[in-house]
């Protein structure tokens, strides 16, 4: 294996997850209470302090005013829809540091790994190894020295065949997506590791939303929410779980505040008070920024415990019925008797739970949960929005079907200002899974793959982002090779991830930045430098710029050209270098098997990615005509059977489900022991964040700057403890195995957060969320719903 020295690993024996430093580091941390309204003039004093960060302020301004507009590009950040572009900027204040963060102009060039070894990089920190700037060439490591060298491109894709080739089963080898990949990129990754023989496709899905797809796939035929961006303007009640839009999808405020504007009722349902959820400055507002002025965003705040929501809207479909009762409430009798079944299975699962398990485990009174059906109730159109706040937990299949059951009982799906709407993270994680990146290939899918290509695809499911990290610790699967993201970091157990990476025989990364996944590596390792969304693609002898698309929350794909040249003339786009992979691989591969490999010419694709995209209308429904649609303003909406009221499955009727509540959640277990120290703890994002990736060490909204290993506890369970605001702790939690996992040196922070439940950043905390606490049906760890006890600290950061 490696020849590095071990002592540079960021873990030890005992099971400790070591907080990783950063030297340039000058500000002196501090917490202290943010009275602003989200957005305003904090947020566009955020984008100039990143955009003068990334020494190309000239070129970050030219790039933003090009984000989400038409003939420009995509923000590469979340995938909140894009309204019709009336106004000069259509970025958000997120949007505006991916954006920053791609334009930088600074480089991390062969001379900087010459300077730097692999172990001297694992002791710096997420924020150090991004902020180095944008990688310029490929790269191979040497063992030897310890060091990333430069290979040619043509070599670098010679070495990756050849390790492909020499596995006696193609399931051997992995193949991760990230969710910023585009459609073009994502289909030739998924035709040709198809082709190669394997649906192995561990992505960035199976950690977020896996359970949105999997739940409205069995109640509403469905895997997509069945909203558009123009429902928000006409609902008159939007229910929001789980979710904190002023960080993750800031763009989406705009569209909630202007519907509080109009009188809708916004109803939020989330453990932490959230500034965005409460208030909100929009900064293209000239009135409100002039006079200082914000906008209400919730009309009521419900703060449920980790874990409750589903306890949550079962109490507000109990109070519904019992509105009905009193001839207060009417549930769609009509919509009900014509496009659905099993009401009454699940109205007699209600009348069977008491209010005070209701209460119990979601942490609210009855009184709450009545008053937020009285809202439902007053309401014609209501729209139910979710993000991972619901999806990462053991039974969060289950809370996405209360969910829909709740719109189902109003008739709220198929009609204008209605709906449901899982909110997406990166900006074309919907896209991947539409363009076939799917561990668990529907039959229609193969079918069509081979009638295109004529040749055998797999059918077996492949493994998903748990059994993949199952898979190299098994010593099962030795080739690793991931099509952006940052792996090693957004994966629980980092102990037990980062021992399983170290197994590969082979770690390919295709990326723009240096991050972690770049060092945690085993025999072999190349790092592959691609263009990012704001660069102009060249291709063909004549060079064209191409576009690429992507599809956003609301099923509505729409082209993406980059503006600004390139950070380095060694860079390929991320359709070029699948290309590259996919052809001298199955050229070593496909023979052997009495197969051509020219049944796909994969540099005629590349040199003009139209053709990509005759070859996705020729396999993926809803894209007949794709070049001429791609064009169209805000692109085209792809068709949604349930927005429709055509359900897609078994019955061919929307399907109420009956499902019990869980035994008991994990609030609920701790309960006994939080004399001991022992708190639900959930992972989130700090304002300075999108994925695993840090634009900063501040979090605006909830008063952090300069730190991020801290733990948002209530004063309660802080003076039950014995433990102050500002006190260090460790964090300790269980394996599977009863073994422990620490996390150390967390500086406390009192906050507006449910008893027994506490909070922390993401990556800092992913070593405390076991590999086996996964859903079963969907194999996300359940990162929301983590035990966790508190032990005073003997370090600190």
């Amino acid at each position: 294996m490696s020849s590095r020295d071990p002592s540079a690993d960021t873990s030890d024996a005992a099971g400790v997850d070591v907080p990783l430093a950063d030297p340039e580091r000058t500000r002196a941390p501090s917490v202290a209470p943010y009275a602003g309204p989200a957005g305003g003039w904090g947020a566009l004093h955020s984008v100039g302090r990143h955009v003068a960060h990334s020494r190309a302020p000239l070129k970050g301004v030219r790039s933003l005013l090009a984000t989400n507009q038409p003939h420009g590009f995509d923000c590469p950040g979340c995938a909140w829809g894009d309204a019709s572009a009336d106004s000069s900027f259509a970025f958000c204040e997120n949007g505006a540091k991916a954006v920053a963060w791609e334009v930088t102009a600074k480089r991390v060039t062969r001379d900087f790994f010459a300077r730097h070894s692999v172990s001297e990089l694992l002791t710096w920190d997420d924020y150090r190894l991004e902020d180095q700037g944008r990688l310029t060439e490929p790269m191979r490591y040497d063992a030897t020295r310890d060091r990333y060298v430069p290979i040619g491109w043509d070599d670098a894709f010679a070495l990756i065949a050849e390790h492909l080739a020499a596995l006696d089963d193609p399931n051997r080898a992995l193949f991760y997506t990230s969710g910023r990949a585009s459609n073009e990129a994502a289909y030739l990754y998924q035709l040709f590791v198809r082709l190669y023989g394997t649906n192995n496709f561990p992505d960035c899905s199976n950690m977020c939303h896996e359970a949105s797809g999997v739940g409205m796939q069995v109640s509403l035929g469905v895997s997509k929410g069945t909203v558009r961006l123009e429902d928000f303007e006409q609902a008159d009640a939007i229910f929001v779980f789980g979710q904190n839009p002023g960080t993750n999808h800031p763009r989406m405020l705009g569209d909630l505040a202007h519907a509080a504007k109009r009188g809708a009722a916004i109803v939020t349902f989330n453990p932490l008070k959230e500034r965005g959820l409460e208030r909100f400055a929009d900064p293209q507002d000239k009135r409100e920024m002039l006079t200082g002025a914000s906008q209400p965003i919730s009309s009521r705040y419900f703060q449920p415990k980790m874990g409750g929501d589903m306890a949550a809207v079962r109490g507000i479909s109990k109070a519904l019925f019992a509105l009905e009762t009193a001839g207060r409430f009417t549930p769609d009798r009509e919509f009900i008797a014509a496009y659905t079944q099993g009401l009454e299975a699940w109205r007699t699962a209600i009348d069977a739970t008491s209010w005070e398990s209701l209460e119990a485990q979601s942490g609210l009174t009855r009184a709450d949960m009545e008053a937020a059906a009285e809202v439902y109730a007053g309401a014609e159109r209501v729209i139910a929005t979710w993000a991972m706040g619901i999806t990462q937990h053991l039974h969060a299949v289950g809370s996405v079907r209360e969910i829909v059951n709740l719109l189902l009982l109003g008739g709220h799906i198929g009609r204008p200002g209605a709906g449901a709407c899982p909110v997406r993270g990166h900006s074309n994680v919907q896209g991947d899974r539409t363009m076939g990146i799917d561990e668990r290939a529907p039959a229609w899918l193969i079918d069509a793959l081979e009638s295109r290509y004529g040749v055998p695809m797999p059918r077996q499911p492949g493994h998903n982002t748990v059994n993949a990290l199952h898979a190299l610790e098994a010593g099962q699967a030795e080739v690793f090779i991931a099509l952006g993201g940052n792996f090693t970091r957004a994966t629980p157990d980092s102990l037990r991830t980062e021992a399983a990476m170290r197994r590969t025989r082979l770690n390919v990364q295709i990326s723009t930045k240096l991050n972690r996944s770049h060092l945690v590596i085993g025999e072999d390792a190349l790092i592959l430098p691609c263009l990012g969304r704001s660069e102009i693609d060249r291709q063909g002898p004549q060079a064209l710029p191409q576009a690429i698309s992507v599809e956003d929350s609301m099923s509505m794909v729409h082209g993406s050209a980059g503006r600004v040249e390139p950070a380095s003339a060694h860079l390929r786009s991320e359709p070029a270098i699948v290309a590259g992979i996919a052809e001298a691989t199955l050229a070593r591969v496909l023979p052997s098997r009495g197969i051509d490999p020219g049944v796909v010419d994969w540099q005629a694709m590349i040199a003009d990615y139209d053709r990509i995209r005759d070859e996705i209308a020729a396999v993926i429904p809803g894209f007949d005509d794709f070049n001429a649609r791609l064009h169209r303003p805000r692109g085209f909406w792809l068709a949604n059977a349930a927005s429709e009221r055509r359900f897609a499955t078994l019955s061919g009727r929307a399907e109420f489900a009956a499902e019990p509540l869980p035994e008991a959640v994990l609030h609920q277990q701790l309960a006994a022991r939080r004399d001991d120290g022992w708190l639900t703890l959930q992972s989130l994002r700090s304002h300075d964040q999108y994925n695993t990736t840090v634009y900063g060490y501040d979090d605006r909204y909830r008063g952090v700057k300069g730190q991020r290993r801290v733990l948002f506890v209530n004063p309660q369970d802080l003076a039950r403890l014995g433990l102050a605001d500002g006190e260090w702790v460790d964090l300790v939690g269980l394996d599977h195995q009863g073994t422990p996992r620490r996390a150390p040196a967390f500086r406390l922070v009192s906050y507006d957060i449910p008893a027994g439940c506490c909070a922390a950043y993401y990556p800092e905390t992913n070593a405390l969320v076991p590999l086996e606490s996964a859903g079963a049906d969907t194999g996300t760890p359940s990162s929301k719903a983590v035990a966790v006890r508190l032990e005073r600290s003997t370090r600190i950061v």
